[in-house]
């Protein structure tokens, strides 16, 4: 069944209840990385955990669909190119959940890009306590994802 969450702003990046903050160095540069997180199609080509995705509302929003089934309607909160992209769920089938925000932070890196990653949330109690656990799931997905935009833009 689909829920509505709470709409967040960008602000509650830095004060939701549960927050995890991944930060890594690709070799592609700042536009390019920029780039690859616009492309919103392109995201079940180099984030392991998306199977599908596809931009709504005139590019405004996101339908997102998660390896198990989980899909997200989000809402773009910022795009400023080149270095925030961020976005909220507004809708989704993952039980317990009131809300996520999730911020992609880029700046130079020497000739590539440090990416930094925010997944804020907030929900009942065992939705928190297993968000907490699944942290370490995040971090490999976003090792993982940041791999690809090196082999895909660096090719």
């Amino acid at each position: 069944m689909a829920r509505r969450l709470r709409p967040v702003g960008l602000d509650f990046v830095g004060t939701a209840p549960v927050r995890h903050v991944f930060v890594r160095e690709v070799c592609a540069p700042v536009a390019a990385v920029y780039g690859a997180l616009e492309d919103v199609p392109g995201w079940a080509e180099w984030f392991p955990q998306v199977t599908a995705a596809r931009p709504v509302d005139a590019g405004a929003g996101r339908d997102i669909t998660l390896i198990g089934g989980i899909r997200f309607r989000e809402t773009i909160i910022a795009a400023d190119a080149p270095g925030v992209y961020a976005y909220r769920v507004d809708v989704t089938n993952l039980p317990g959940v009131r809300a996520i925000a999730e911020e992609w932070r880029l700046s130079p890196a020497g000739t590539g890009t440090r990416v930094r990653w925010t997944f804020a949330t907030d929900g009942a109690a065992a939705y928190r306590l297993a968000m907490k656990v699944a942290r370490g799931g995040q971090a490999r997905a976003f090792r993982d994802a940041m791999r690809a935009p090196d082999r895909r833009l660096n090719a």
